[in-house]
């Protein structure tokens, strides 16, 4: 799945078409969004010309005189449009992914220029948000930075720049960084990146591989900007100890069990055997969080329809009572699972909201991931070059060159007290450990 959006402007009657229809099929793209078209009326034609055939649904924002203009195109084997809602400056469409079934929505901006028509737009775009209710991509130029790196020589943030990132936070979009390049626009000396894609956290949920990178930027003053999701082997993920597994009574019992079971091992061998009976325990006791949760609200909400059709006795209260028991039961566990995955330094300080951590872990798990790397000079894509680069580079790093034996001689070090000396050498007590272990953080671990 790849789409693109791309400002237009500075690109003239033919040579803009077929710019637009080279970009689309060199990355082969399911949609495109276009700006700055300066175009009262989009037609049929105008759609094949960039296009290139008659399997193609779009919509369009009309210009104001020989500005603006909005236009969005999709292969209709690829998106399904239900809705459409327009406003001057942007475009949703609301409908399936034919491919996986996934309801979703796409909003192509352009955003204001001044602070008051910029905080009319966001407030327009966060009410057409809470219509659709569906994993959301907003893409487009929003005429805005975020952070002070993101334009050229720029030393502070404007308040306009500050309400577009509260937007952005109270909106729980996660911003998609952009990997092959810092810029977007660029004008003479001047360089920015106002063009973005954010998506919501239920967006994620569905495409975690979602990425973002810059396209050519040709004869116009903006770079397209093109989403990819692709499902790319990354090697075996690291085991993690879940804080979650502690809320189920029987965790610690299984793992006992486990444990002598596997014998005389040395004790590092027995801990990676664990690994796989650890995993299997939790898809079977933790697997899929969300379904469990939706069906005991599903079960409550027959309960409470029966007690409002009159249907009422002991029996029936003391199952409304276990089912919501059970359902808040696996609400702390969602919410002690992403609040580890977040590792945010706030986390004790805030209100419970899982949607908050989710939103932290799905960007972190974004900006850890390294899609592209510098390997002598030359840009790497491939993700087996792209580790052999890492070890190479690393164990380069650490290499111990054959250095010459050298002895301690009189006077070169002091020598310490024979109290000191019998301190260092004295083993931890069980006390000393147990104060040192209890003493540290929740899924942190402590020093040496």
């Amino acid at each position: 799945m790849n789409f693109s959006s791309w400002n237009v402007r500075g690109l003239r009657g033919d040579g803009k078409m077929r710019m637009v229809k080279d970009l689309k099929n060199k990355y082969n793209l399911s949609m495109v969004g276009l700006i700055e078209t300066k175009r009262r009326v989009v037609t049929r034609f105008d759609v094949t010309q960039i296009w290139g055939n008659d399997g193609a649904g779009w919509e369009f924002v009309g210009s104001t005189g020989a500005s603006w203009g909005l236009l969005l195109i999709w292969d209709e084997m690829f998106f399904d449009r239900k809705n459409c809602y327009k406003g001057d400056r942007w475009l949703c469409v609301e409908g399936i992914l034919l491919k996986n079934r996934v309801n979703c929505a796409f909003f192509l901006v352009y955003g204001a220029h001044s602070r008051e028509e910029k905080s009319h737009v966001w407030e327009e775009l966060s009410y057409i948000a809470g219509l659709c209710q569906v994993p959301s991509c907003f893409i487009g130029d929003f005429n805005e930075v975020v952070n002070v790196e993101e334009r050229k020589d720029a030393a502070s943030l404007s308040r306009a720049t500050k309400e577009f990132k509260l937007w952005i936070q109270d909106m729980h979009l996660v911003d998609l960084p952009l990997m092959d390049r810092k810029y977007t626009w660029f004008r003479g000396r001047s360089c920015s990146r106002i063009d973005r894609a954010m998506v919501t956290v239920d967006w994620l949920e569905v495409f975690p591989e979602t990425r973002l990178r810059g396209g050519p930027r040709g004869l116009s003053d903006h770079c397209p900007i093109i989403v990819e999701e692709n499902m790319m082997s990354r090697g075996p993920k690291p085991f993690r100890s879940l804080d979650s597994w502690f809320t189920h009574t029987g965790f610690l019992r299984m793992v006992r069990e486990k444990w002598r079971g596997l014998g005389e091992m040395q004790f590092t061998d027995k801990l990676r055997a664990l690994t796989a009976p650890l995993r299997r325990w939790h898809k079977v006791n933790f697997g899929e969080m969300d379904n469990r949760i939706l069906k005991l609200e599903e079960e409550i909400k027959k309960v409470d329809e029966l007690v409002g059709n009159g249907v009422y006795d002991g029996t029936m209260e003391a199952r409304r009572r276990a089912l919501v028991t059970c359902c808040e039961k696996w609400y702390v566990r969602k919410e002690i699972h992403w609040k580890q995955m977040s590792r945010s330094r706030h986390a004790k300080d805030m209100d419970k909201n899982t949607r908050y951590f989710h939103s932290i872990a799905s960007a972190r798990r974004i900006n850890n991931r390294i899609d592209s790397l510098v390997v002598n000079g030359r840009l790497v894509r491939n993700q087996a070059r792209i580790k052999i680069a890492i070890r190479e580079f690393y164990k380069e790093l650490y290499h111990q060159e054959d250095s010459p034996v050298l002895g301690f001689r009189d006077g070169l070090v002091e020598r310490i007290e024979e109290v000191d000396s019998v301190a260092l050498e004295t083993l931890p007590s069980a006390e000393e450990i147990r104060e040192a272990v209890w003493d540290c953080k929740s899924s942190k671990v402590p020093g040496s």
